[in-house]
C-alpha cells in the first residue's frame, strides 16, 4: 500500500510553479528578478510554497544542468527551518522527462484509453515511453494535488471497490469520490476488513496531510459489512448512508418475465419513498410498501428482496439526518465505469500490486485534470476539469502544467518538512 509517507519521498521539496517559459533563463540568472517572481507567485498561491516561505529565505545555488531539457533549477533554504527547495518551471515534467507542450495531447488521449503504443505510433518514441510517463503520474498525492485548500476537503464522501484482476488473481480498487472527483484510489488483494481499511486509508493519510483535523461527516456505501466497518474506523462517528440504489438493483435483479407486471408497481412505491421530503413520509411510505408486499406479491425471490429493503428503513433513513449526502453511489460508480474501461482496454494489470496502485493513482488524475467535453465545459461556464470546479480555479490553460502545479511538493505543502 503507498502512504503518505512514501508517496512523498520524492519530490515533496520541489516547487512546480507557473514560471513563462520565455522567461525563465532570466528567472535563473537574475536574483533580484527570481525574488519577484517568487514574491508575486506566493502573494497569489501561497498554497504552491512551504510554510515558513514568507518568513524568509536564501538562495542555495542550483541544480545540475539537465542534459535532455538543457535547464537548471534554483534552490532556496527556509531561515525558519533550514529545509531546502527547489523551484522547477511547470512547463517541463518532474525529471526532465519531456516538456509539457510536446505530451500533453499524447496523454490527453491516454485519459481516454488510447493504448501507448498506438500513442507511440502516432506521435513517436515507444511504448513504454508513453507508459512511463503516465506511471509517473502516480507519484502525486491524489487529495493534495487535486483539492488545494483545506475548508475544500468535503463532508460527504461516496466509496466503493471496483474488482479487477492481476495476472489472473482478484484485486480491489477501493474507491474514494466527491465533487466529480476521484479523490481516493487504492489497490487491495482481498476484501476483508483490515485489507480495505489499509486501502482506504491511503485517502484518509492524505486528507489528513492536508488537514490534520479533517473528519467526513458521511460515506454512502454499499451493504458490504467490511467497506462500512472500515470507514467507521478511520473516521469514528462519521455517518455511513446505505445505497438506496444498490438496494433496488438487488430487487430489479430478482425481477423474472412472470413477475414483470408486478415489479412494475414494486419499483413506482420503491421510487415514491426515496422521493419522500422527510423522514417520516419515507418511514410511512416504506411501511405500507412493507404490508402490500406481505399481501400482494407472489412468494419469489424478487419478494424477499423487497421486504428485505423495508427492513433497512434505519439505514437508509439516515440520509434526512444530513441534507448533503448522497443518498445513491451514482457519483463513485460513474467514476469506477472510466477505471474499469481503463483496465479492460488494457487487459488488467500484468506487473505488481505496487505498479498496479501507481496506474491507478495516475488515471484518477487524469480524469481530475484532463478537460471535460465542450458541452460539460458549457454547463459549468468555462470551468473545463473536475478539479477546477471543486477549487474554482486554475494555475495555467494547459491541462497538464495545472496538474503539475498543483502537485506542488506533490500536493503535501501543509506537512512539515525536515532539513537537510
Amino acid at each position: 500500500m503507498t502512504t503518505v509517507a512514501q508517496t512523498r519521498t520524492k519530490g515533496h521539496r520541489t516547487l512546480r510553479l507557473p514560471l513563462a517559459q520565455e522567461e525563465y533563463e532570466h528567472f535563473v540568472r537574475n536574483n533580484e528578478f527570481a525574488r519577484q517572481q517568487l514574491s508575486e507567485l506566493h502573494r497569489c498561491y501561497p498554497e504552491l510554497f512551504p510554510l515558513g516561505f514568507a518568513q524568509g529565505y536564501a538562495f542555495y545555488g542550483f541544480t545540475d544542468r539537465s542534459r535532455k531539457q538543457q535547464l537548471c533549477c534554483r534552490r532556496f533554504r527556509l531561515r525558519t527551518s533550514g529545509t531546502v527547495f527547489t523551484v522547477a518551471p511547470a512547463f517541463v515534467l518532474p525529471y526532465m522527462t519531456a516538456r509539457v507542450a510536446e505530451v500533453e495531447k499524447p496523454l490527453c488521449l491516454m485519459r481516454f484509453h488510447v493504448p501507448s503504443w498506438a500513442v507511440a505510433e502516432v506521435f513517436g518514441r515507444d511504448a513504454m515511453y508513453w507508459y512511463r510517463l503516465q506511471q509517473g503520474l502516480g507519484r502525486f498525492s491524489l487529495v493534495g494535488t487535486t483539492v488545494k485548500a483545506p475548508q475544500r476537503l468535503p463532508a460527504d464522501l461516496v466509496a466503493d471497490e471496483k474488482h479487477s484482476w492481476l495476472v489472473g488473481e482478484r484485486l480491489y480498487i477501493a474507491t474514494t469520490a466527491a465533487k466529480g472527483c476521484i479523490l481516493g484510489a487504492a489497490v487491495a488483494t482481498c476484501a476483508s476488513q483490515a485489507e480495505l481499511t489499509q486501502a482506504y486509508g491511503v485517502f484518509a493519510e492524505e486528507a489528513k496531510a492536508l488537514d490534520s483535523a479533517y473528519r467526513p461527516e458521511t460515506v454512502n456505501t454499499d451493504g458490504w459489512q467490511p467497506t462500512q466497518q472500515a470507514w467507521q474506523g478511520l473516521f469514528p462517528g462519521i455517518a455511513v448512508i446505505l445505497c438506496f440504489l444498490h438496494a433496488f438493483l438487488k430487487v430489479r435483479e430478482r425481477a423474472t418475465q412472470a413477475l414483470a407486471e408486478s415489479f412494475a408497481v414494486v419499483r413506482e412505491k420503491i421510487w415514491q419513498a426515496y422521493h419522500a421530503k422527510n423522514k417520516r413520509a419515507f418511514a410511512q411510505r416504506l411501511r405500507r410498501l412493507r404490508e402490500w408486499a406481505t399481501a400482494q406479491l407472489p412468494e419469489s425471490a424478487m419478494k424477499t428482496h423487497t421486504l428485505a429493503l423495508c427492513d433497512k428503513r434505519a439505514q437508509l433513513i439516515k440520509s434526512y439526518e444530513h441534507p448533503g449526502a448522497h443518498r445513491t453511489s451514482n457519483l463513485v460508480d460513474r467514476l469506477m465505469k472510466f477505471l474499469d474501461r481503463a483496465f479492460f482496454t488494457a487487459q488488467y494489470f500484468h506487473g505488481t500490486v505496487a505498479s498496479a496502485e501507481r496506474r491507478v493513482r495516475a488515471l484518477a488524475l487524469l480524469w481530475n485534470f484532463c478537460p471535460s467535453s465542450p458541452q460539460t465545459v458549457r454547463k459549468y461556464q468555462g470551468q473545463r476539469c473536475p478539479s477546477e470546479r471543486l477549487n474554482a480555479q486554475r494555475y495555467a490553460d494547459s491541462w497538464l502544467e495545472n496538474l503539475l502545479i498543483s502537485a506542488s511538493m506533490n500536493g503535501l505543502q501543509p506537512h512539515q518538512q525536515n532539513p537537510l
